[in-house]
């Protein structure tokens, strides 16, 4: 006879396990309408394989998933590889990735994004090429060398900008937001020319060779169109739906784009990510990151060892390096800072302060010469017959 969701949910409301493991068995226990008895050896055997999982007290987690993670890198190549068979976007792989992420680097070496569309009904950017290629468009940011000649015109003192009217077809922007753009980002005289079609005259404020010539740089830098940053954008097509993959990063501008799936959409950047999405994100960003440049290595870890990893780099609330400005320069112990870099400065700072080192870690107790406090070294043997002895001789003294 099946047993009833109630039966079930008291029977496994104390269960020692995550809640979605709860809710797995949960869903698959009514699925496949067990018995009460049936249901008390699931349980039984769970918790066997539980108890078994688990790790010995004063075992060294710490140490076991450092070693876990950094043998399997020894290993790792040291090139860039195309990602997901985009060949226009390079990213950085294998061991120089890895090291950006416990790093916590503010920019990595190559940004990039993954841009999910919207796909609510057959309509929607995910289906529509048009449409993804549109919103492609207003994402990546357009220079003036994308739709432009330009020419320095030395005689008269101006730049002249020759726009070429398909690429500007293409990038859906006109002449007037060109000039508009100019006259915003520059402090200069900007004129559509009479004669020639599709042509910007731009003047600079004093009539100097310096001046024209320090214009007719900056102009490249002026973002028209676009996010600053986002220097390229590969539409794909996956399956049935578009994706946009971007050479650059800005996740809080692209989230604010019609079209842009908010879910589903990622970026490499996971300082970008806490900073936009919390510390939560950040660190199931670290963990989804590692775990994919090691897969993609053909390397496998317990992802156990990754958590740990990612959950000490977030623990206060934001996002720490583990290296002497995080994680290993904040650590209590004199010794232990000191083994790790910079070490007479630590030693010096810490006699001129005067600090106790309680020799409570590793590092500390392995450099003194002393058992380490983990598995055996943790354990300390008290005789009870010498405690019975020294209670004997206070007797007889008080006697």
């Amino acid at each position: 006879m099946s047993i009833s969701e109630a039966t079930i949910d008291s029977m496994i409301k104390d269960l020692p396990f995550p809640s979605n493991i709860i809710n797995t068995l949960r869903e698959d226990v009514l699925k496949a309408g067990v018995s009460k008895k049936e249901m008390e050896e699931i349980i039984e055997k769970m918790m066997e394989e539980y108890d078994a999982s688990c790790i010995e007290p004063c075992d060294a987690a710490g140490v076991v998933a450092a070693q876990s993670i950094g043998e399997p890198g020894t290993q790792m190549t040291m090139r860039t590889f195309h990602y997901a068979g985009v060949a226009e976007i390079n990213v950085t792989l294998g061991l120089p990735r890895l090291i950006e992420i416990v790093d916590a680097r503010k920019i990595p070496s190559t940004p990039m994004m993954t841009i999910a569309l919207s796909k609510d009904n057959p309509e929607d950017y995910a289906y529509d090429r048009e449409k993804t290629r549109a919103l492609a468009w207003e994402i990546e940011a357009t220079k003036i060398d994308h739709i432009a000649d330009v020419t320095t015109d030395l005689s008269q003192m101006k730049l002249i900008i020759d726009l070429h009217e398909k690429a500007m077809e293409g990038r859906n922007i006109t002449i007037d937001q060109v000039k508009e753009k100019f006259n915003e980002e520059l402090n200069v005289l900007v004129s559509i020319s009479p004669d020639i079609d599709n042509q910007i005259v731009i003047t600079p404020g004093e009539p100097s060779y310096r001046e024209l010539l320090q214009l007719a740089k900056s102009i490249h830098n002026v973002t028209l169109k676009g996010i600053e940053g986002i220097k390229r954008v590969v539409v794909r097509k996956e399956g049935e739906e578009y994706t946009l993959y971007t050479e650059g990063s800005a996740l809080r501008e692209v989230l604010q784009f019609e079209g842009v799936d908010k879910t589903r959409t990622s970026t490499n950047n996971i300082n970008e990510i806490y900073e936009v999405l919390g510390v939560e994100a950040a660190r199931n960003a670290i963990i989804k990151e590692a775990t994919d440049t090691l897969r993609e290595q053909g390397l496998t870890v317990d992802i156990r060892h990754i958590m740990l990893v990612a959950d000490l780099m977030t623990c206060d609330g934001e996002v720490k390096q583990i290296g002497r400005h995080g994680i290993s320069g904040e650590k209590a112990s004199v010794f232990a800072r000191a083994a790790f870099e910079v070490t007479v400065n630590h030693l010096l700072d810490a006699g001129m302060r005067g600090d106790v080192d309680q020799l409570q870690g590793v590092t500390e107790n392995i450099i003194v010469g002393q058992p380490i406090r983990m598995g055996t070294g943790d354990v300390h043997l008290i005789s009870r017959r010498v405690e019975k002895v020294e209670a004997e001789e206070i007797e007889a003294e008080e006697e």
